[in-house]
């Protein structure tokens, strides 16, 4: 990511450079940009019923994102960002149940910090990108597809308030990213006295090298957070990932543990999962997308409350969500700053030992970033 505005790393690009290594301008501006995720998907199984109990193929079109983003420099010290982003209302009790509607994303003050530290250490105050995902779209680029695996699996989000600080490696051999955040993600107000101490550390052992080895980077992840006091909520992930002009690769693991009360029968949910994706590329700016999601919710050695599984002596720890996304995308020729993708992409989902019905689509995702 640039000092202030985010972009899609695109395919012409070989290796991502760490997020803010853009040296600050020291004229007063203000610049507006977009990014726009769009798509259509047809759920190919399983069926369901429209109002009249008739069976269907559940398809839409949608919006996913819609951002505008105003970001300035105040002083060569002193930039900001503000992004609405877009959301659907899914309350039924709201009379704009279905709407899609525009709330606060981002919204911070940095202080760059390229006079006393390396060029793109800075440091943040308000609603701003989390260290690890805003980190990791950036290698990923297929955002616009869909949620990487730990927000997907819903332990934490891209986004919160709170106050951070990045300090830059020399040579752009990685960076240190450390944050204080309220802990709820920027969807929901604070609703208690704890807060969430959030830190990444990259490093690329191989950055002052030519050839391919320059594109490997190694990284770990630390959430700790509490939902009350002595109610553990962290998380902790390491990953590993590589970028050449051809292939870029990563590999994440994730370990969990949720506790939502300090009483003492409270139960301790444990979870962990991996997500492993490649995307091969030509130069013409023909790619494909390769995704493997392995997830167990809760990998305790205790049986499973009954009406849960198949039946009642399944174990917690055998049940697992797989996740399987293939597409084939194309990356139109670079446009000023604006850059595009279409994609055609498979996203398949099955369940081992839990009820709930493999989920199977095919669909169509349109990127717009500038």
């Amino acid at each position: 990511m640039a000092a202030l505005i985010p972009t899609i790393a695109l395919a012409q690009v070989v290796t991502t450079p760490a997020a803010g290594d853009t040296p600050p301008d020291s004229t007063p501006a203000i610049r507006i940009g977009g990014t726009l995720f769009t798509n259509y998907t047809y759920q190919t199984s399983p069926p369901t019923t429209d109002a009249d109990g008739n069976i269907v193929k559940k398809n839409s079109f949608d919006v996913t994102r819609a951002y505008i983003n105003v970001t300035g420099t105040i002083s060569r010290l002193l930039a900001f960002r503000i992004t609405p982003d877009v959301s659907r209302e899914t309350s039924t009790a709201s009379s704009l149940s279905g709407s899609l509607q525009f709330r606060l994303k981002f919204a911070y003050l940095q202080a760059n910090l390229d006079d006393w530290m390396p060029s793109g250490s800075y440091a943040r105050f308000g609603i701003q990108p989390t260290p690890y995902l805003d980190y990791s779209e950036g290698i990923y680029r297929y955002r616009f597809q869909g949620t990487m695996f730990v927000e997907r699996a819903g332990y934490f989000a891209s986004a919160d308030a709170g106050a951070s600080w990045r300090l830059a490696l020399p040579s752009n051999y990685g960076d240190i990213h450390v944050g204080v955040f309220n802990g709820e993600n920027y969807n929901k107000a604070e609703v208690n006295d704890q807060k969430a101490l959030m830190v990444r550390a990259t490093i690329r052992p191989f950055a002052t090298l030519a050839g391919v080895l320059q594109g490997i980077r190694a990284t770990v992840f630390y959430d700790g957070d509490h939902y009350i006091a002595n109610g553990e909520r962290t998380r902790l992930v390491g990953q590993a990932t590589f970028e050449h002009k051809y292939l870029s690769g990563g590999f994440e693991y994730l370990d969990a543990r949720d506790r939502p009360s300090a009483a003492a029968d409270a139960v301790e949910t444990r979870g962990n999962g991996y997500s492993i994706w490649v995307t091969p590329r030509s130069s013409r700016g023909w790619e494909a997308l390769l995704r493997y999601d392995h997830h167990t919710p809760d990998n305790r050695s205790v049986f499973a409350p009954a009406g849960t599984a198949p039946n009642a002596t399944t174990t917690l720890n055998s049940q697992k969500q797989n996740r399987l996304i293939a597409g084939v995308a194309y990356w139109f020729p670079l446009q000023g700053t604006v850059s595009s993708a279409l994609m055609v992409d498979y996203d398949g989902q099955r369940f081992d030992n839990i009820t709930t019905l493999p989920v199977h689509s095919v669909g169509a995702h349109a990127l717009i970033n500038f």
